[in-house]
């Protein structure tokens, strides 16, 4: 009898070990997707940066241009 429920431990515990290498590999994944995520986040921070630095630029030619014609 004894036997019988070791058996069945045994078995439960097979599957609760096949359960946590599933959840492994599934956090492995959702781990690389993250990762993904903040370097395409600090790409578009960048490009950000990069736009709004132009745009400061062209905010200074203008102002010239304003001035030279007398505009302002």
């Amino acid at each position: 009898m004894a036997e019988k429920y070791e058996d069945i431990v045994l078995e439960h515990l097979r599957r609760i070990r096949a359960s946590v290498e599933r959840l492994e590999g599934d956090m492995s994944e959702v781990k690389h997707r993250v990762s993904a995520l903040e370097q395409q986040g600090a790409q578009v921070q960048f490009q950000l940066a990069a736009l709004n630095n132009r745009m400061d630029r062209f905010d200074e030619r203008l102002t010239r241009i304003e001035r030279r014609l007398d505009l302002v």
